[in-house]
C-alpha cells in the first residue's frame, strides 16, 4: 500500500517534519513529487529558493509565508490559501515568522498546463494566487487539506483532484511532451537545433509551442534542467571539484558552470554548496 513516510528532524534551533508519498503511476507524467511539511524556528526565517524545471504549488495551512520582491526583504506578498510559481530562471526569497505548514505539489510544466488550463507563459517567472487559477469549488482546498486527519488522507484528496482534472483536460501537445522527455533524459545536454529539426517544425513555432506548454523556450528549459541536476547532486552530498562537475553535467568548462550558477542563484557555487542540506532521504522516499 502506498503510505506516507514521515521524516522528522532538527537543524540547529529549527524543527521540521516532512511527509512524502510516492506519486501514483497514472500521475507520474504530470507531477514530479509532492510533500507535506511543517517547520518551526525561534524567530523569522528567510530562505533562498532556487529555480527548477517545475511549476510549484504551495497550499498553506495557517499564516501564509512571504514571497519577497526580488532581493528586497522589506517588500513581500502573502497568498492566503496558497500560490502557484511558474517556471523561472531566477532565484526567489521566501520567509515565515517562525512557523509554517502546508502541502507542496511540484508539477511538470505539461502537468500544470493540463491542471490549470492556461498557457504556461502566463505563469512563467510569476507567482499567482492559487484561487485565481482554479474554479470556486477548489478555493478552499488548503482549508480542506488542513482539516484531514493525517497526511495520507491529505495525499488521497490531492491525488483524486489531480486525476479528475487532468483526465478531463484538453490542450496536450505530443510534440512538446516528446521534446521535454528528450531534454530531461539528456540532463539538459541537448542540441536545441537538432531537437527542433527532429520535431519537423520551424524554430519559431517550437518556441511558441514551448511557451504555451512549458512557459520558457527549449534552450532555457535545457539550462534549468542541467542546473537542477547539478543541485540534486550537491544536495546528496555528491563529490567533485567544480572542474569535474562541469564536465559531468555538460558545461563547457568551470567558468561556464560558475556563470550559470551565479545566474540562477545570485551567489557563488561554493556558497550554494554550503546552503544545501542533505535531503537524500526525503528525495528517495518520495519516489
Amino acid at each position: 500500500m502506498n503510505r506516507a513516510h514521515i521524516i522528522r528532524g532538527r537543524s540547529g534551533a529549527i524543527q521540521w517534519e516532512v511527509a512524502v508519498r510516492r506519486v501514483p503511476e497514472n500521475l507520474q507524467s504530470y507531477v514530479r513529487d509532492f510533500c507535506g511539511y511543517s517547520e518551526s524556528s525561534p524567530g523569522p526565517l528567510v530562505r533562498r529558493e532556487f529555480p527548477g524545471p517545475q511549476v510549484v504549488v504551495v497550499l498553506e495551512f495557517g499564516r501564509p509565508i512571504r514571497i519577497f520582491e526580488g532581493t528586497d526583504v522589506r517588500r513581500a506578498t502573502r497568498y492566503a490559501g496558497g500560490f502557484v510559481a511558474g517556471v523561472d530562471d531566477r532565484f526567489s526569497l521566501t520567509g515565515h515568522d517562525g512557523s509554517q505548514q502546508g502541502l507542496q505539489i511540484n508539477f511538470t510544466p505539461l502537468g500544470a498546463r493540463l491542471f490549470f488550463g492556461v498557457p504556461m507563459s502566463e505563469l512563467s517567472g510569476r507567482v499567482v494566487h492559487f484561487r485565481d487559477l482554479v474554479p470556486p469549488e477548489q478555493h478552499s482546498l488548503a482549508e480542506r487539506l488542513e482539516a484531514q486527519p493525517d497526511w495520507d488522507a491529505r495525499f488521497d484528496l490531492v491525488e483524486r483532484l489531480l486525476t479528475e482534472r487532468i483526465a478531463s483536460a484538453h490542450g496536450r501537445s505530443d510534440a512538446v511532451a516528446w521534446a521535454v522527455r528528450h531534454i530531461e533524459a539528456s540532463g539538459g545536454a541537448v542540441d536545441v537545433r537538432s531537437l527542433v529539426r527532429e520535431l519537423g517544425y520551424s524554430h519559431k513555432h517550437v518556441i511558441t509551442l514551448f511557451r504555451d506548454q512549458v512557459g520558457v523556450p527549449p534552450g532555457l528549459l535545457a539550462r534549468i534542467v542541467r542546473f537542477d541536476r547539478l543541485m540534486r547532486h550537491l544536495k546528496r552530498g555528491g563529490p567533485g571539484t567544480w572542474a569535474e562537475l562541469a564536465v559531468e553535467f555538460g558545461y563547457y568548462d568551470q567558468a561556464h558552470l560558475v556563470n550559470e550558477v551565479r545566474r540562477f542563484t545570485g551567489t557563488t557555487p561554493t556558497e550554494v554548496r554550503a546552503m544545501l542540506v542533505d535531503l537524500t532521504i526525503v528525495t528517495e522516499a518520495s519516489r
